[in-house]
This record gives C-alpha cells, sequence and structure tokens, in this order.
C-alpha cells in the first residue's frame, strides 16, 4: 500500500551563481516533490535557504538530500514539518510574542516557535553553548534552547534575543488561576521544601482518590518519594496553592518517546470540579509544548475518565485506548486557536 506523503524542512547552502536555487527546485519537482514555502536567512559570506517540502509517497529524506546535492549544495539540517512552518518568520515572530504576552510563562513557547527549536527550557545550571545549544538571558531566568536538525543562525539567535527583550520579565515561574466558583489559585513550581505540604495534601484526599493517582491503596509516602515528586528527573511538577495549603498537583515526565510525555494529576477531594485540575493540565501542556513534546499521555483505571473530562474543559483534543490492563489518554499538548488562552478560565 503506497505511504502517505510526507512534508519536510529542508536548510541548504548554495553556490552563490544565478539560477542555482530555479535548478534545485526543478530538481525536487522531478521527483515529485511540492516545495510549500520558501524563505532566505542571512548568514555570514552568504544565505541559507528553507524550504518546507511535500515529498512524494516512500520519498525519503536521504533522496531529498541527495537532490540538493545534485546541484551543487548542501542540506544544513532536515526534520519533519507541519502546517506551522508554513507561516513566515515575522507572522510567527508576532503572534508568538502575542500569546507570550496574553499567557502566564508562555516564553519559552514563544522562543521555540520563533527559533523552530527543539526545546526551550529554564537552565538549572552552567550551560554550554555550541551551534546547537544557546543561552538566552532574562530579567527572571536563563533559557536554554537546543534544536538537533540544524545549527542556529546569528540572524535566528537575534530575533530570540529582540523577544525576549521585548518581553521583558514575562518569564515568570507561577500564574495565577481563577476557579469554576471565583476562588483565587497560585500554580508554581514544586520544589523540596514543599514535601511537608504535600504530605498534607495526600491526608486530606481520600483513598479512592489517591488510589485512582497511584494505583495502589497509598496514604501516607516515605520522604524520598515526596522529594521524588516534587523534584522528578528531567521532568516538572506544577503545585496548585490556595493560601499556604497546597491543594493539587501534576507532574509532566518525558517518555523513552521524543514527542511525548507522561503526565499525572491530583487534586484534593474539596477542590475537584472547580477548574483546578484544568489549570494545572493546561499549565503542563504550556511546558510540554515548550519542551517539543506534541503530546501528553496519561495512565488511568479503566473506568476512570477524569483525565478526558479534563483535557475536554481545557480544550485540548484527547483520546483513549486499553492497553496492558489500563486506559491509555492521548492528550494533544496544543489547543485550538479559538479556545480561550486564559488559564484563568479554568
Amino acid at each position: 500500500m503506497e505511504s502517505t506523503p510526507k512534508t519536510w524542512r529542508l536548510r541548504v547552502e548554495l553556490d552563490d551563481s544565478p539560477g542555482a536555487l530555479a535548478r534545485m527546485t526543478i530538481r525536487l519537482a522531478e521527483r515529485s516533490c511540492n516545495v510549500l514555502a520558501l524563505s532566505v536567512i542571512p548568514v555570514p559570506g552568504g544565505v541559507i535557504d528553507e524550504l518546507v517540502v511535500r515529498a512524494a509517497p516512500g520519498l525519503m529524506p536521504a533522496d531529498l538530500v541527495a537532490a540538493v546535492r545534485a546541484e551543487g549544495g548542501r542540506c544544513v539540517g532536515i526534520t519533519a514539518a507541519d502546517m506551522r512552518d508554513l507561516v513566515d518568520g515575522p507572522t510567527a515572530a508576532l503572534r508568538a510574542a502575542g500569546n507570550a504576552m496574553r499567557l502566564p510563562g508562555g516564553v519559552c513557547d514563544a522562543v521555540r516557535t520563533v527559533l523552530g527549536a527543539d526545546s526551550v527550557v529554564v537552565a538549572d545550571g552552567d550551560v554550554e553553548v555550541n551551534d546547537h545549544q544557546i543561552r538566552l538571558e532574562t530579567p527572571d531566568a536563563t533559557l536554554v534552547a537546543r534544536r538537533g536538525w540544524a545549527p542556529f543562525t546569528q540572524v535566528e539567535v537575534a530575533r530570540a534575543e529582540a523577544l525576549v527583550e521585548l518581553l521583558g520579565t514575562r518569564a515568570p515561574t507561577t500564574s495565577a488561576l481563577i476557579t469554576d466558583d471565583g476562588m483565587a489559585v497560585v500554580l508554581r513550581p514544586g520544589m523540596v521544601a514543599d514535601a511537608d505540604a504535600v504530605a498534607a495534601l495526600h491526608t486530606r484526599c481520600s483513598m479512592g482518590t489517591l488510589f485512582n493517582r497511584y494505583h495502589s491503596g497509598v496514604r501516607t509516602l516515605p520522604r524520598r518519594w515526596l522529594h521524588r515528586l516534587l523534584t522528578p528527573p528531567r521532568g516538572t511538577t506544577v503545585l496548585a496553592q490556595s493560601g499556604d495549603a497546597v491543594i493539587g498537583m501534576g507532574q509532566l515526565i518525558p517518555m523513552s518517546t521524543p514527542d511525548s510525555a507522561e503526565v499525572s494529576l491530583l487534586v484534593e477531594d474539596a477542590w475537584q470540579g472547580r477548574g483546578v485540575g484544568t489549570g494545572l493540565l493546561l499549565a503542563l501542556a504550556r511546558t510540554a509544548r515548550a519542551a517539543g513534546y506534541r503530546e501528553l499521555v496519561g495512565w488511568c483505571l479503566t473506568a476512570e475518565t477524569g483525565l478526558l473530562r479534563t483535557a475536554a474543559k481545557a480544550g485540548l483534543p484527547a483520546s483513549s485506548r486499553r492497553e496492558d490492563g489500563l486506559l491509555r489518554v492521548s492528550v494533544g499538548s496544543s489547543r485550538a486557536e479559538s479556545a480561550s488562552q486564559q488559564v484563568a478560565s479554568g
């Protein structure tokens, strides 16, 4: 059976001679490739041409690279593309900046969009800088952007620095949430110092709520478990706090597949159904997008539909299937443009 056409994003260095680009696009057309978009990026000593190409069914990336080389070009990078890559650079930058201004904590996501980076995260130590990894300084944090498929250009770095400067201090690590019944809740990163508050959260949760989260009879957690919940290796924990009490928590942990991360939520019984879980899921979805994850995966009991309902309320696409005796819930990290962009909407 014939495979579905693939869309690829290529960066190419060509000889500075008349007709070089035209000859390359003709060669691609001969291989039944359709060039959907083209942009030119200035670099020292010349330019890099970036093309979004829809390849014929069965055509592999190596075939595209061979076509480029046949016209004397050098493929600087190639990666899978989607419809978002058809938006021109200035439009993408303006849209990313607007989203970051409307959406607390959206700076990493905006920078990743502008750079076409694989991930943009807050640095937790010294950052090695090279062609594929750059450091951006904000008043609140140091961001590190990584892109494996192609080196960063000086023009792109300048664009990202300008974006960060424009957004100024809008790289907060906390955000506000107004629940469905008008209560104020703070969403913030978890820290080891929150161990006692998280332990107290577990004591206030019913056995049913804890069983749905951990799939076992848990009431109290050892100290080492609490620390691991709050600072998961390579993962992220977000807490929901009302007054001095932690009333909910969410976790995002990378999976073995590069585009997916596991998500889990725990909300105190008295706060369930009020938008706290929705706010936590949206905060984790923003973090997932900034880190390059397109899918959030939750493992639920087969009769438990809470995560599906929360995703629907958040405007995030979701589907489920039975797997290994559990319900595997797949949640997209992006919601429709028409959906509300405010976490406060619950």
